[in-house]
C-alpha cells in the first residue's frame, strides 16, 4: 500500500537547494584513491565491529562512494555473511532487499539502477546507505524520494527489528546540521573518509 509523506513546503525547498549544492560539489570531486581507501577502511571497520549476518549495500550512482570493494574485503573474512541490494518495488512504498553477490546476473531496476536478476528477498541486519549529505547528529539528506525513510519505518510497523543504519558520504557532504522534517530518522552511524561517528 502506498504511503505518502506530508511535506513542509519551506523545509522541502531548503532541502532541495542544499541537495542541489551538495550534489554539484560531489560531482566536481576528482577521483582520489587515498580518499576512497580511507573511506573503505572505515566501512570495513564498522562491518567488522557490527558483524552483520546480512548487509545491504547500494549500487553507486551520481559519483557516490562505491561500497563494493569494502564489502569484498570484509566478506573475505566472513564467508558466511550474506549481501543484498535494495530494490525499489513501487513508488511511495518501502524497498525490498534482494540477495546479491559479485558476479550475479543483474537487470535495470527503477531509475535505471542495477538490481539482482534473482529476486530472493532477505532481511538485512545492517544497511549501508548513500548520503547526499549527512550531519553531525547523523541525519541524512538523500535524493528526495523518501525510500529509505519509508523502508526504515516499515521495519517497525511489521514488528521487525530495525537494521543498524550506516550513512556513507564524502567529507564534502558532511554538514553541521541538516534541515529536518518529522519523518526524518537519524542513522546509527555516519562514515566519511575522516572517520565514523
Amino acid at each position: 500500500m502506498a504511503q505518502s509523506i506530508a511535506r513542509d513546503p519551506e523545509l522541502a525547498r531548503s532541502k532541495t537547494a542544499l541537495r542541489k549544492a551538495l550534489l554539484a560539489t560531489r560531482q566536481q570531486l576528482l577521483f582520489d584513491e587515498l580518499r576512497n581507501a580511507r573511506l573503505s577502511d572505515h566501512v570495513v571497520r564498522v562491518l567488522a565491529d557490527r558483524a552483520p549476518k546480512c548487509v545491504a549495500i547500494y549500487w553507486p550512482i551520481a559519483a557516490e562512494f562505491d561500497p563494493r570493494p569494502a564489502l569484498a574485503r570484509w566478506s573475505a573474512t566472513r564467508p558466511d555473511a550474506v549481501a543484498a541490494l535494495p530494490v525499489v518495488v513501487e513508488r511511495d512504498t518501502p524497498m525490498a532487499f534482494h540477495r546479491w553477490a559479485p558476479g550475479d546476473a543483474m537487470r535495470n531496476g527503477r531509475f535505471d539502477i542495477p538490481v539482482p536478476e534473482s529476486q530472493i528477498e532477505v532481511e538485512p541486519d545492517l544497511l549501508l546507505i548513500p548520503c547526499v549529505g549527512i550531519d553531525d547528529a547523523r541525519f541524512r539528506l538523500g535524493y528526495g524520494g523518501g525510500f529509505y525513510d519509508r523502508t526504515l519505518a516499515a521495519f517497525a510497523s511489521r514488528g521487525l527489528r530495525r537494521p543498524v543504519t550506516v550513512g556513507i558520504a564524502f567529507d564534502a557532504g558532511r554538514v553541521d546540521a541538516l534541515p529536518r522534517e518529522p519523518h526524518d530518522i537519524p542513522l546509527d552511524i555516519g562514515v566519511t573518509e575522516s572517520g565514523a561517528w
